[in-house]
């Protein structure tokens, strides 16, 4: 029998201390701080934190851009989150597993880091150097997947568009321009909405 799968979560109050926002929030420095501090962070089976409103998965979603160009991709028949099958996303990322060699003490940031390299290459090959940086967090209580996860929305512009998928579950990945994007906007998840209509106003910032 398989062993249950293992998330990491933050309780929904710690959000509310810091204070509940709906969509994109750019204060990236003071929703960090509060989710980083020692003891905030815990690991539950995905069942119940799929079903629990109290808590939020912490989902790393990258987003990797080059000259203008967004890679973006639709997710299959295979994705392990099935109210998202045939979205098109812009952003690669998934739930943060324990392993043996992550400890929830110390610097949580550097191990965080580490963990979202090992989830984005679980599902791409990144064959290019890159500069990264996270630019917002995404909360969406108004659909029954967004209210039990909390995005951290990571930037990676790169330095070629040399993307090679791994995982199966990613099916016509292509990089496309924001008017590409913004024309099939409706066929794709909340997020990548949302994180597309930050990328056109910076566009035209």
């Amino acid at each position: 029998m398989a062993a249950e799968e293992q998330v990491l979560v933050v309780e929904r109050k710690v959000l509310e201390e810091t204070g509940v926002f709906q969509g994109l929030t750019f204060d990236v420095e003071r929703y960090l701080d509060g989710l980083f501090r020692p003891g905030q962070l815990r690991f539950v089976p995905r069942p119940q934190a799929e079903k629990d409103p109290s808590l939020k998965q912490l989902i790393p979603y990258v987003v990797m851009e080059h000259a203008g160009q967004v890679l973006s991709y639709v997710r299959g028949k295979r994705s392990g989150e099935t109210r998202l099958v045939a979205k098109r996303s812009i952003g690669i990322g998934g739930h943060i597993n324990p392993v043996d060699e992550m400890p929830l003490w110390g610097d949580f940031r550097e191990v965080y880091l580490n963990a979202v390299h090992r989830e984005v290459a679980e599902e791409v090959v990144v064959e290019t150097p890159y500069a990264e940086r996270v630019v917002a967090l995404i909360n969406d209580d108004s659909t029954e997947v967004g209210s039990v996860h909390l995005g951290v929305v990571h930037h990676w512009t790169l330095k070629e568009p040399k993307i090679s998928r791994r995982e199966q579950m990613i099916t016509q990945m292509e990089f496309l321009g924001l008017d590409e994007l913004q024309a099939v906007r409706e066929d794709m998840e909340t997020w990548s909405q949302l994180c597309l209509d930050y990328l056109q106003e910076k566009g035209n910032g």
